[in-house]
């Protein structure tokens, strides 16, 4: 009676194996899933923090552009015969930083003169220095003018517009600046400003153009 029983006491052993085997696989994957979602919840809550931190910091410092006036132009050779070529081109620009707690560091600072969009003169001015906070620094330019010549096509008009006094040209200047924030130094920023402006006879920048913002 014994051996007949036997074989139906062992059909239950392997059931048992499974069912056990896939209440472990269950709890293995709900520590799984839990732990994705606390480390989810954790990075999420970390970039939150980070962005008010940032924001706060943004709002404190209320970070602005420099602000550019050019005070004088000079260039005294437009009216010789032969034309402007090799004669000075010379400005001043005063450079306004009305950040309250953040300095910055040129690195560069190129300009260029145009007359109708054709360049008459560029070249790097000023060494790379540090403006402190609620500072203003003259930058006196000087370049050499390379054109128009009296080949140009250009040079009619050009010797026009200088005999009526009404030279229309136009300054720009490129600059490599990174921000300074106490013990830290923002990544290098390009900056471009240009004003429009019109000088006479003499080649001097005419009154209602003096200090004019760029």
């Amino acid at each position: 009676m014994s051996s007949a029983y036997q074989p139906a006491y062992t059909t239950y052993q392997p059931q048992h194996q499974s069912r056990r085997r896939y209440y472990a696989s269950r709890v293995k994957e709900s520590l799984t899933s839990r732990f994705a979602k606390c480390l989810c919840s954790f990075l999420l809550t970390l970039l939150l923090i980070v962005g008010v931190i940032i924001f706060v910091l943004w709002l404190s410092l209320r970070p602005h552009r420099p602000h550019f006036h050019l005070s004088s132009f000079s260039a005294p050779g437009l009216a010789q015969s032969t034309g402007p070529v090799n004669s000075a081109l010379s400005f001043n620009i005063t450079d306004r930083n009305s950040n309250g707690k953040i300095g910055i560091y040129y690195d560069s600072i190129y300009a260029s003169v145009f007359y109708n969009d054709k360049e008459m003169g560029s070249g790097p001015v000023l060494f790379p220095f540090y403006q402190p906070p609620k500072n203003t620094t003259v930058i006196l330019g000087t370049l050499t003018a390379t054109g128009p010549t009296t080949t140009d096509s250009a040079w009619d008009q050009f010797s026009a517009d200088v005999a009526a006094g009404q030279l229309k040209l136009n300054l720009k200047l490129t600059s490599v600046i990174r921000f300074k924030v106490k013990l830290w130094d923002t990544h290098q920023h390009r900056m471009h400003v240009e004003c429009d402006f019109t000088v006479g006879k003499d080649g001097n920048i005419l009154s209602q153009y003096a200090d004019k913002r760029i």
